[in-house]
């Protein structure tokens, strides 16, 4: 079973930067894939990027391309969500997630039939105007 612990959410003004992190327990092929989501209070948890991890390769949702990036630090276990120019729409929980071939495809985006078996507890991002 792979652990995935999350952390650097916190409260920053519009325009504001934060940088997440999450650290898995061990390297699996059931981490082949990663990726951040994010659920706002009575929405769906939605897709914000996911990384190929043997690959190096990313994709991003439209809604917050160019302004958030994913990297990693495979001796780490860890993948970054880098978050610029954060706007009033991007607060809610994050989620780390992992899966072996969730990111193979172009369904990534999907938190629950796209293949993501793990998930960490989340890490809280606010944004204040």
């Amino acid at each position: 079973r792979v652990q995935l612990v999350e952390s650097g959410g916190g409260s920053v003004q519009a325009g504001g930067t934060l940088r997440l992190s999450c650290v898995a327990s061990r390297h699996t092929n059931s981490r082949n894939c990663m990726s951040w989501f994010r659920q706002a209070p009575g929405a769906e948890r939605e897709g914000v990027g996911s990384s190929y991890i043997l690959r190096g390769t990313t994709l991003y949702a439209d809604s917050i391309r160019g302004r958030f990036t994913i990297s990693q630090d495979n001796a780490k276990h860890t993948i970054y969500l880098q978050m610029n120019k954060l706007k009033p729409e991007d607060p809610g929980m994050y989620y780390c997630a992992a899966g072996q071939f969730a990111c193979v495809g172009e369904n990534w985006y999907q938190a629950a039939t796209a293949g993501w078996n793990y998930w960490g507890q989340g890490t809280q991002v606010t944004v204040s105007t």
